[in-house]
């Protein structure tokens, strides 16, 4: 596709944290352009009264309703879900349809959890409801752009938060034969994980100056893991993972730990993981151990190693609205587009947050 070529782009479920960090790169990126922002709540409202940050990114445009997306499938369109999960596959499911009526080509990236199980009972088995449109499932692929290079499905979905941390750490160990297939995980998210809209777990109050686990072993973004992971490597780990609500508004921050099948130093690990990810823009391995407040703001992940003898710990931080959701997104959608996959995303994170 040619770099100057101008898609127009739809993002569904467009009033949350996600959706508002997808407006704001779609805002500044040179190859996507905003035709719609659908929300039933919001529908007549300026997007910049939802999101004042956006004030000066889509003048007085509105959002509109689902029933009134037609008149934007034209040609060649972008699409971006934000929609809660349950309720994404449907409207996609729909908005397909309304497209292929009128010769409409849709490119599509999920950031719900509606398409990152490769199976109706698969998804059921996790969220405990039938999958919305489970005709759709074998048309999209779900993983990491790190790890996947040309899949052969036509949309993505993109996996969660928890889940990126998880995975740019436990991929590479499995990939490279390194690890027994048996992986502790200890992850401390901020507030914006947990959406929108308030609940006690938000509340400044009980979230300020606090550190608590929640949903210990029974994570729902466990199995996603486990799964993708075994999808990529052939390799299906054993994974006990227990979250953390963080006194901060955004980032992830995970600690791995497994055993090495053959003891091996920091050094030699850092120059593996190093190599393993040598031709991918967005993750560094870095000498220490990461911090969240150095990748804030940016789609960029940082990857530190620890060993001592046959143990391995790996940390991991990134931003959970970008790297773990928006960014990760349009860096899928960047790919999916034939367009350098970079293209909008390197805008430096703020460090001072």
């Amino acid at each position: 596709m040619s770099s100057a070529k101008i898609i127009p782009t739809i993002v569904l479920g467009g009033t949350g944290y996600v959706a508002g960090e997808l407006l704001r790169l779609i805002a500044t990126h040179p190859n996507l352009q905003l035709a719609a922002a659908v929300s039933e709540s919001q529908a007549g409202e300026t997007i910049k009264s939802v999101f004042p940050h956006l004030q000066n990114a889509f003048g007085t445009q509105t959002y509109i309703q689902r029933d009134q997306i037609t008149q934007h499938l034209h040609g060649h369109v972008a699409l971006f879900s934000a929609a809660p999960h349950g309720a994404s596959a449907g409207m996609i499911a729909e908005i397909i349809e309304l497209a292929d009526k009128q010769n409409c080509k849709l490119t599509i990236v999920d950031a719900s959890a509606d398409f990152r199980f490769p199976t109706n009972a698969a998804y059921q088995a996790v969220y405990g409801h039938p999958h919305g449109a489970p005709q759709l499932l074998t048309h999209f692929s779900t993983g990491l752009p790190e790890h996947m290079d040309n899949p052969q499905e036509p949309h993505v979905g993109h996996p969660g938060c928890f889940a990126t941390s998880m995975l740019l750490g436990i991929v590479p160990l499995l990939a490279m034969d390194l690890i027994e297939p048996e992986i502790h995980a200890f992850g401390i998210t901020g507030s914006t994980g947990s959406g929108r809209s308030p609940i006690a777990t938000t509340h400044h109050p009980l979230r300020h100056s606090n550190l608590y686990a929640y949903k210990p072993l029974t994570h729902r973004h466990a199995p996603e893991v486990i799964g993708i992971a075994a999808g990529i490597t052939g390799v299906k780990p054993g994974l006990h993972f227990i979250p953390h609500s963080g006194p901060f508004a955004r980032g992830i921050h995970m600690t791995l730990q497994a055993t090495l099948k053959e003891a091996c130093g920091t050094q030699q690990l850092q120059d593996k993981f190093a190599a393993f990810y040598a031709s991918r823009n967005f993750v560094e391995i870095v000498a220490d151990t990461p911090r969240i407040k150095d990748v804030v703001g940016s789609n960029f992940a940082h990857i530190g190693i620890g060993s001592e003898g046959t143990t391995v710990a790996v940390f991991v931080a990134i931003d959970n609205l970008l790297k773990g959701a928006a960014g990760g997104a349009v860096q899928w959608m960047n790919r999916l587009l034939e367009l350098d996959e970079t293209t909008g995303l390197l805008t430096p994170g703020p460090g001072w947050i």
